[in-house]
């Protein structure tokens, strides 16, 4: 059986038309045509979401008596490395933008400002851009519900690299000057974290509601038959 043949069998049998399908899925109907004649192959994550769509095991989906055709399989392997590169890549400019900006406090306080400028400094960096980075990062990272329960792990870090910027701008010129020992500014710490918590929290929340709509979207369109 092809596995376009599936797919029709499968939507069929959950009573749901090409039209209500589409919709749950987020596609459109030529799309559901285009995969169930084998004019195109759906990837990894639209065969997931068919599965739940159509309350049938994955397993029973794509192979049920007799194997998948190679070629389907292939792509799905593709599909899935293509998904895997792109959330990989995600993170890495998450991350890389975060320590550029950080980076960037740092050149501007030792290179480009002086006494004078302590405030202005401190309003830019501290006060709004690192903040918001922070705040928008994690929102992101909570969102896409990356790295799993580890995600939480990130408000300590953004916290840590919140308190070094004061820590190693005013702190350090400080030491230097007055030939003085100081520790971090902790608050600054939980300041970071607390930002950090904010975005995740939010993030989360709206992963949660969108997984919740999608789910309410399924049992309507069964419903509906």
């Amino acid at each position: 059986m092809q596995i376009g043949t599936k797919l029709k069998n499968a939507r069929t049998a959950s009573g749901l038309t090409q039209e209500q399908a589409a919709e749950a899925l987020g596609v459109s109907r030529q799309t559901i045509s285009n995969w169930e004649n084998e004019r195109s192959y759906p990837d990894i994550v639209s065969v997931i979401r068919m599965s739940d769509l159509y309350a049938i095991s994955l397993d029973r989906l794509l192979k049920e008596e007799q194997p998948v055709k190679q070629t389907y399989m292939e792509y799905l392997e593709e599909s899935t490395n293509v998904v895997r590169s792109r959330t990989k890549l995600s993170k890495i400019i998450l991350v890389a933008v975060y320590l550029v900006l950080w980076a960037a406090a740092e050149v501007v306080f030792w290179f480009f400002s002086s006494g004078s400028d302590a405030m202005g400094f401190s309003v830019l960096f501290l006060w709004f851009l690192l903040p918001a980075a922070i705040f928008v990062l994690s929102l992101i990272i909570g969102v896409n519900g990356w790295w799993g329960r580890g995600k939480w792990l990130c408000a300590l870090i953004f916290g840590v690299t919140f308190m070094l910027v004061p820590y190693s701008t005013f702190s350090v010129a400080n030491m230097v000057a007055f030939h003085t020992f100081r520790w971090p500014d902790f608050p600054a710490l939980g300041a970071g974290i607390a930002v950090s918590l904010a975005g995740l929290g939010l993030g989360t929340l709206i992963r949660h509601l969108r997984r919740k709509r999608n789910a309410a979207n399924t049992g309507s369109s069964r419903g509906g038959q």
